[in-house]
């Protein structure tokens, strides 16, 4: 029977960019025993933890910096639909996005806004100075996105998230 650090290490390894709630609701172990064998990991160099707008994502080594900001981004269901539309399609309207996915402007925008911050997406201005989206590396980014499926607790902060924003949207 595998150690407790063993099944996190494992958990890490087929789960690549897990949050640490995850990690701990997934296997079952309390918060502490949780945080223990990830620091004991990352210590030893067997995982490496990445903190990508206030959450802590895990991976293991064989991830590059680009690599692992994706696959956080496709953790999360709004940037991953958002992602998902620009490999089927190309390069896209940003309002031609927001009218997608259902989603004001403003959230549309902040998404754009942190991928293209993290290199994933690039921001170009086109007809009448209106933004255009396009994946950096798309080749890439989808084969990525293959390899992930969020988590309920990321996909439940996700949806609280877009909650709020639309919340603050009807309010103005």
């Amino acid at each position: 029977m595998p150690t407790v650090r063993e099944r996190v290490n494992e958990h890490v390894e087929a789960n690549p960019g897990v949050h640490f709630t995850a990690v701990r609701e997934d296997l079952n172990i309390a918060t502490g025993q949780a945080q223990y064998h990830l620091r004991k990991l990352e210590r030893a160099g067997d995982i490496v933890a990445e903190e990508i707008q206030g959450r802590t994502h895990y991976y293991d080594r064989s991830y590059d910096p680009w690599e692992r900001r994706v696959l956080a981004f496709v953790r999360r269901e709004t940037a991953r639909a958002l992602l998902a539309h620009l490999i089927d399609d190309g390069p896209l309207g940003a309002a031609e996005l927001a009218d997608r996915l259902d989603l004001s402007r403003s959230t549309v925008a902040w998404h754009v806004s942190s991928l293209n911050d993290t290199g994933i997406v690039e921001k170009s201005y086109g007809e009448n100075g209106r933004v255009v989206v396009e994946l950096a590396r798309p080749d890439e980014t989808r084969r990525l996105l293959d390899d992930v499926t969020p988590s309920l607790a990321d996909r439940l902060v996700d949806r609280f998230t877009r909650l709020v924003d639309e919340s603050l949207a009807d309010s103005r």
